[in-house]
């Protein structure tokens, strides 16, 4: 009897710092030959595709040759972008941190690799990532929020991945939680991405620094504070740093606000996050709990956990490859 040969599903995680990809098994078993990339969005929309289809390339070309793949084993490819998205016509909308608007994502990668691609918001997959393989397994109702250059979200309901009417349920971080609060590149005020996002953090810590305040974050980038990230503040965090310590629990408040709203709103018995910011570990979460627990109702707080994701730096990968399986073959 001849052996089933393994299929193998591609997936992409587009990011407005790093684009992702890797493959897997059809059933999800294991990630193989991924492999990551600076975005350079400054460089067009053209020149990120060309990035995505020579990643592509090269991870087919791994698996075919450690895994004894052939073309037609490959049956094609789930992509994660930031949104608002058009999934049925596979446009990106709006992403204000790549500068796109109305461009054609799926079709010009899928044309260019020569495989049927589906197209979903990159928070969205990476909430389905979580779901399916890492963090927020045996949920049935979870809400996935990711942090990293914008601030992310997906919501499964009853295990399904929920989108809304118009593709944009999920959008957590262009929330409201100051009316009157600090501008966001969507062009609204008071967002939670204009708060806790990597740049957000980076420039809440750069803003007390120019006001002399003391800290090690001054050694740290040699005095210019332009290359002040968030990993920065987690590092400096680590080591006690007073400042660091303040910014790390601003950010907790801030999100453990939005986190409140939602579980006063959605209930879900799991709150996974995902991104750099989990590098900052319990001085973060703590906090974040706590203020969640100040905010929300008892009830919605004692039927949830707020975790970290485990599937670091290849959960949008994971749950792209998740929701390609779901709308091409009907199950995860």
């Amino acid at each position: 009897m001849t052996k089933a040969r393994t299929r193998y599903i591609l997936g992409v995680d587009l990011g407005g710092t790093n684009i992702v990809a890797g493959a897997m098994p059809e059933d999800g078993s294991r990630e193989i030959a991924v492999r990551s990339e600076p975005t350079h969005p400054e460089r067009g929309s053209e020149a990120v595709v060309d990035r995505i289809v020579s990643m592509l390339a090269q991870v087919i070309s791994d698996v075919t040759e450690t895994h004894d793949a052939k073309p037609h084993d490959f049956l094609g490819v789930g992509v994660g972008a930031p949104g608002p998205l058009d999934r049925e016509r596979g446009i990106v909308v709006v992403a204000p941190n790549l500068g796109w608007r109305d461009f054609p994502l799926r079709d010009a990668i899928s044309d260019r690799i020569r495989l049927p691609a589906t197209l979903d918001n990159d928070a969205n997959c990476a909430t389905v990532g979580e779901w399916w393989r890492g963090a927020a397994q045996g949920g049935r109702n979870v809400v996935g929020i990711t942090i990293g250059t914008g601030i992310g979200g997906g919501i499964v309901i009853d295990g399904q991945l929920y989108h809304g009417s118009s593709d944009v349920a999920g959008e957590i971080g262009h929330t409201t939680i100051d009316s009157t609060g600090r501008y966001c590149r969507c062009g609204n005020y008071g967002c939670l991405e204009a708060y806790a996002s990597g740049p957000a953090i980076a420039l809440r810590a750069r803003e007390a620094l120019e006001r002399d305040e003391v800290s090690a974050l001054h050694k740290m980038v040699k005095g210019d504070l332009d290359l002040l990230t968030a990993a920065t503040v987690y590092e400096a965090a680590h080591r006690g740093d007073a400042l660091a310590l303040e910014v790390v629990r601003d950010t907790a408040r801030f999100l453990g606000t939005g986190i409140a709203n939602l579980l006063n709103t959605v209930n879900p018995d799991v709150v996974v996050i995902t991104g750099g910011v989990t590098r900052a570990g319990d001085r973060l979460f703590e906090p974040l709990r706590a203020e969640v627990k100040r905010r929300a109702f008892r009830p919605a707080v004692a039927a949830c956990r707020i975790v970290p994701g485990t599937l670091e730096g290849t959960a949008g990968v994971v749950g792209a490859v998740a929701t390609f399986k779901q709308q091409k073959l009907g199950a995860v």
